[in-house]
């Protein structure tokens, strides 16, 4: 599988990330900085009435939302607040990569609109920039408070031999990319190059049995690309035997 197509599974799984474009022009006049530091905030409930509600956040080329189902306790305050009654309301969200002050108003429970102030925590940069995964922009640190990217996850990914660029965390966050995730993999017999391998993996849904479904029915020295490659065209490891051994060898 080639580089580019790699690149086309990344990409594809990126669609499932927005990451919210926050940063001001280079010389703005006092209005332009307002405008483009702007980001507009928005809850609803989803269409069927089934599943939690969603907080979504607009910038002006961007969108990002969450799910406000209570697994993150950063955004608590967000949920209760924004489940009362129609009215004026704030909240404000605080996370290791910044903090969030939004302020707008409830037509009903989980429905309304506002807007929100984001302002990065320079130590949080300083701390990335530290483990060489590069300094992000404030517009990466807004996206890393939504998926939660962190510190720790870095630490983690770089432990197990994957070191992620700001733009990769955000990716590796937002679709779970875990070091256990990573150490899977591994274990499983593949050899990941790049942090965009073990990316490419998730959001296709490769996991360590898939792997080592399909070194058991002979294909065991297969490249990363060559596994994602499979995987996107449907071949399961009981397809991938029939393969084998209609070609009467193993790979």
């Amino acid at each position: 599988m080639k580089p580019q197509s790699k690149t086309l599974f990344v990409a594809a799984g990126s669609v499932l990330l927005t990451l919210i474009a926050c940063a001001a022009p280079a010389q703005p006049t006092a209005a332009s900085a307002q405008e483009s530091s702007a980001i507009r905030w928005d809850v609803s409930q989803p269409d069927d009435g089934d599943g939690d509600p969603r907080l979504q956040l607009r910038a002006k080329q961007s969108t990002s939302s969450v799910a406000l189902d209570g697994a993150r306790a950063e955004f608590s305050a967000a949920r209760d607040t924004l489940g009362g009654g129609r009215g004026p309301v704030s909240f404000s969200v605080v996370h290791a990569a910044g903090r969030l002050d939004c302020t707008g108003s409830l037509h009903a429970a989980y429905e309304g609109e506002g807007q929100c102030r984001f302002a990065p925590d320079a130590g949080f940069a300083t701390a990335l920039e530290s483990r060489g995964v590069g300094t992000p922009t404030r517009k990466e640190q807004l996206a890393m408070l939504m998926v939660d990217a962190t510190v720790e996850l870095a630490d983690g990914l770089i432990d197990a031999g994957l070191r992620p660029h700001t733009g990769e965390l955000v990716a590796a966050a937002a679709l779970k990319v875990t070091p256990a995730y990573v150490r899977d993999l591994q274990s499983g017999a593949l050899r990941l190059t790049s942090i965009n391998d073990a990316i490419a993996c998730k959001a296709l849904g490769v996991d360590r049995d898939y792997v080592r479904g399909l070194a058991a029915a002979g294909y065991a020295k297969l490249t990363s690309d060559q596994v994602i490659s499979m995987k996107a065209l449907g071949i399961t490891p009981d397809y991938a035997r029939s393969m084998n051994a209609a070609a009467g060898g193993t790979q």
